[in-house]
C-alpha cells in the first residue's frame, strides 16, 4: 500500500497504532504545537502529494480541542496536494446533537459535518452513528460501520438458548433486533422518556425478561443513567442473568464504577471506539477491538472495493 497514508490525532494513539499493524503501514507523525494566544498548529511530517491520506481521530474529552485537531489536520492535508482524504472517526460526539427538539437550538451534528467538507474531507468512515439521520448530515460521502460482529462474537461464547437483548429506547430497538438476531436471541425494548433536567425514566419493558439471559445494548453508554434506570425496572421482570454491552464506552465520570457496582451485572462489554482511561477500568469490564474492521474498512476503500460487503460476510 505504497499509495497510503495514515495519520493518527491526539485522541486515542493506541487505536491508531493498533490500526496501521492491521494494515501493514507504518504509521506517519503529526506534530501539534499551540501559540502563545492558545491557538493549534499542526504539521503533518510525511509526504501527502497525490496519495491516500486518512486521518484517525475519535471525537472524545476534550472534544472541542480534538476537533479542531482534525479540522486542522484536513486542512494541512489538502494544502499538502492529497489526492482524496478520508477522516476515520470511530466516535463522532456530535452525532447526539441531530434534531431540533426545542426552539432555537444548534444542530451541531450537521455543522461539524460542513466543517469537515470545508477543511478539505473527501470522505468519512465512522462507526455507530447515533441515529440514521446524521448520516445525511454529511454531503460528502461516508462509510459507516457498526461494531455488531465484534459484540456477537464475543457472546457467543455463552449459551444463548434463553436469551434476550433488550435495547433502553425504541430509538436503538432496530440495531437491538439486528444483533438478536445475529446470536439466535429474543428481542425486547423499554419505553423511555427523558426530561428537561436530564433525567430519564422508564415506564415499561416490551418483551420476554423473566427467567431469561438478558443483553443491554446500546449505542454508547456516557454517564449510565439510562442503563441504571433500566437495571431497576428488569429487576421487576425476574431476569436469569444481566449482562451489558455498548460500541462507545464513554463512561464519564464515575460510570464505569457504578454500573459495576451492580451485583447483577455479571459483565460490561464495549469497544475501543474510545479511550478508556486506565483507572476508571473494573474487573467486569470487557473491551474489544474495533481495529481490523477500521483497518479492512480503510484497505477496501482505498482499493475501491465494497465497504458494505463487511456486513454481509
Amino acid at each position: 500500500m505504497k499509495d497510503i497514508v495514515v495519520f493518527g490525532g491526539s485522541a486515542h494513539p493506541e487505536l491508531t497504532a493498533e490500526l496501521c499493524e492491521h494494515l501493514g503501514v507504518a504509521q506517519s507523525g503529526v506534530r501539534v504545537s499551540r501559540f502563545a494566544n492558545d491557538c493549534l498548529e499542526v504539521q503533518l511530517q510525511a509526504n501527502c502529494r497525490e496519495r491516500d491520506v486518512f486521518l484517525v481521530q475519535p471525537l472524545v474529552a476534550p472534544t472541542q480541542e480534538n476537533l479542531v485537531e482534525l479540522l486542522l489536520m484536513c486542512d494541512a492535508a489538502r494544502g499538502a496536494s492529497a489526492a482524496r482524504i478520508t477522516v476515520v472517526m470511530p466516535h463522532y460526539a456530535y452525532a447526539r446533537s441531530d434534531k431540533k427538539d426545542t426552539p432555537r437550538i444548534s444542530l451541531g451534528g450537521r455543522l461539524v459535518a460542513d466543517l469537515l467538507k470545508t477543511a478539505g474531507a473527501d470522505r468519512v468512515l465512522a462507526v455507530t452513528l447515533h441515529s440514521p439521520q446524521v448520516h445525511g448530515f454529511f454531503s460528502v460521502p461516508v462509510d459507516h460501520l457498526h461494531a455488531l460482529r465484534e459484540l456477537a462474537q464475543h457472546f457467543r461464547q455463552y449459551d444463548l438458548s434463553r436469551t434476550t437483548v433488550v435495547s433502553p429506547d425504541l430509538g436503538n430497538a432496530k440495531e437491538a433486533a439486528a444483533f438478536a438476531r445475529m446470536i439466535g436471541a429474543h428481542v425486547a425494548a423499554g419505553a423511555k422518556q427523558r426530561f428537561p433536567d436530564d433525567r430519564v425514566q422508564i415506564s415499561d419493558v416490551i418483551g420476554e425478561i423473566a427467567d431469561r439471559d438478558v443483553i443491554i445494548l446500546d449505542d454508547e453508554i456516557a454517564k449510565g443513567s439510562t442503563v441504571l434506570e433500566l437495571l431497576r425496572m428488569l429487576r421487576d421482570l425476574g431476569p436469569r442473568s444481566i449482562r451489558v454491552a455498548c460500541t462507545h464506552g464513554l463512561f464519564s465520570t464515575d460510570a464505569l464504577k457504578r454500573l459495576s457496582e451492580q451485583e447483577d451485572v455479571l459483565e460490561i462489554v464495549c469497544t475501543n471506539t474510545v479511550p478508556i482511561p486506565p483507572e476508571r477500568v473494573t474487573e467486569k469490564l470487557r473491551v474489544l477491538s474495533i481495529a481490523p474492521a477500521l483497518a479492512e474498512a480503510v484497505r477496501r476503500i482505498h482499493n475501491g472495493e465494497s465497504v458494505s460487503a463487511l456486513f454481509d460476510a
